[in-house]
């Protein structure tokens, strides 16, 4: 069932969305808040609409829990050994501000990790995909090629913080790292695209140190996996879905090198 025909329909499927996403993209459109404050706008739900209409029929009885999915269905999910986790819009505020840096997430959990996972970008037309034991892979205009992650050097080392929710925390990290490198660079990015950087070698280290939801990164930590890097707590354990008791993450490091001793930087949640 997990082979090349499964990752090439699910990325029709989020080009399909991400096709949706551009038409709402190029127009006026209205803001609203969700009960916890979090922006979402007609996009999210349209993107929705189209993935869980395609993805239904691609494997029978697969449920799909997206962020977009009723309370009800998200209470159902612990009794899944297989689901869809989609994040049909994942940056809202990277689309409200229109700086291109939201994607389509797409993963496939199998226990409590994800064994494919597909992130297009709609704005840059580019797709970042994987399947477990087989690689992971940038499609553009120019084609389709493998990626893999970046051993760390000596010289300069780069660091991704999201735009949106750096904070003082990633702050005191990229401190700790100046101490090993006498240059360490900084590039902000929204959305999974982080986790995408570091997948491709641009960037060493995606540090959150902030909660997020399972559905904003299982499908980009599918691809990082692939790529050779791994996504990590502070305390070392393998990042897990589909958790009894919450659907957010903890705080975790998104890693190229999983050689490097990482975890040294981290400053606790008190800190």
């Amino acid at each position: 069932m997990l082979d090349d025909t499964l990752v090439e329909n699910v990325i029709k499927i989020a080009e399909k969305a991400a096709d949706k996403i551009l038409e709402i993209y190029a127009q006026e459109f209205k803001v609203h808040d969700k009960s916890d404050g979090s922006p979402v706008t007609v996009a999210d739900q349209a993107a929705h609409d189209v993935i869980c209409s395609h993805l239904k029929n691609l494997i029978p009885d697969c449920p799909i829990l997206s962020e977009e999915s009723l309370d009800k269905e998200k209470e159902q999910r612990l009794s899944w050994q297989r689901f869809w986790l989609v994040d049909p819009l994942d940056g809202t505020k990277e689309f409200i501000n229109k700086n291109g840096e939201f994607t389509v997430n797409i993963a496939l959990i199998e226990g409590t990790q994800p064994v494919l996972g597909v992130v297009n970008t709609p704005a840059q037309g580019v797709t970042h995909f994987a399947r477990r034991g087989n690689g992971a892979f940038r499609r553009d205009s120019n084609g389709t090629r493998k990626i893999c992650c970046s051993k760390v050097n000596n010289e300069t080392a780069t660091l991704v913080a999201s735009r949106s929710h750096a904070g003082v925390a990633v702050e005191k990290f990229k401190n700790a790292m100046e101490l090993d490198w006498p240059v360490v660079n900084t590039t902000s990015m929204g959305s999974a695209l982080k986790i995408c950087l570091v997948a491709e070698g641009v960037a060493d280290i995606y540090p959150r140190l902030g909660l997020t939801s399972e559905w904003d990164t299982a499908a980009a930590h599918c691809v990082l996996d692939e790529a050779g890097g791994a996504m990590l707590t502070p305390n070392g354990d393998v990042v897990r879905y589909n958790k009894p008791d919450t659907l957010l993450n903890p705080w975790f490091l998104a890693i190229g090198d999983p050689e490097h001793n990482w975890l040294k930087y981290h400053v606790t949640e008190s800190e």
